[in-house]
């Protein structure tokens, strides 16, 4: 998976399209129907862009991110909030850094949440099992793993599309993709240009390569029930509807 080093510091620039109250609003449907949590994880919470918004809503949240950098961002974003004097006080966010396939934390949760296709980072079956093994683990009885991937049809039409370009004041990238259609894996490579605070025009280069996979819907809904989900159902793009191979993303709403 990414350490996102230096790309941390411009990954909210350059996600900043990315349909994240769909995911809250997701969440939070999901609960209306499954049962309302108070205690929350989100694997691979990133900069904290839902993190946050859910304990403003009043959701204890704890956020859990390989990367220290990327855990770095969400805490100066934390105290900026509006909410974050709250935030500090009450304790209701804290960061952890550690590897989604081995989370763990001191009490079980009601819920936990990995969102924007982290599970696609995991690139091998025995690691997508111990993520499902150790959410298991993590949840109290008649607690909720939601989650989505991205479809495996989804990497075919990036490696089609591509390449992508954007071309903004601030940042700026070139973004090509190589697929290895056995495996379902794609490899992405980013060459981003982002410009310096005070370094009079001047933009810094650096180089990101990231590697996703894809899993077949089926075989990622067996493994949850081995992992012992008494309930795993499935939806398409954000909609309460059944997904099928034109879905780009796949959500998954497990009850343990």
């Amino acid at each position: 998976m990414p350490s996102y080093g230096k790309f941390a510091y411009v990954y909210d620039e350059l996600m900043a399209d990315m349909p994240y109250p769909d995911w809250i609003t997701f969440a939070e449907t999901a609960w209306s129907k499954y049962g309302k949590p108070l205690t929350v994880v989100e694997l691979g919470c990133g900069t904290g862009t839902i993190t946050i918004p859910l304990a403003g809503a009043g959701y204890r949240m704890t956020g859990i991110d390989l990367s220290e950098d990327m855990l770095a961002v969400a805490q100066r974003k934390m105290e900026d909030h509006p909410q974050g004097r709250r935030f500090l006080r009450e304790g209701s966010v804290r960061w952890v850094n550690q590897n989604m396939k081995a989370w763990e934390l001191p009490e079980p949760v009601d819920s936990v949440i990995s969102f924007c296709d982290c599970l696609n980072y995991v690139v091998e079956e025995e690691d997508i099992r111990a993520v499902f093994a150790r959410t298991y683990a993590g949840l109290k009885p008649g607690g909720t793993f939601l989650f989505d991937v991205h479809h495996p049809n989804t990497l075919i039409r990036y490696e089609e599309e591509q390449p992508f370009i954007l071309d903004e004041e601030s940042v700026s990238y070139i973004w090509t993709c190589e697929l290895d259609v056995p495996r379902r894996e794609i490899e992405h490579h980013l060459s981003i240009f982002a410009r310096e605070e005070r370094g009079n025009g001047l933009y810094r280069r650096f180089e990101e390569t990231h590697i996703q996979r894809a899993y077949e819907p089926d075989w990622l809904k067996a493994e949850l029930v081995k992992a012992g989900f008494s309930s795993v159902e499935t939806f398409a793009d954000f909609e309460w509807v059944e997904a099928d191979d034109d879905a780009q993303r796949l959500f998954y709403i497990c009850v343990k």
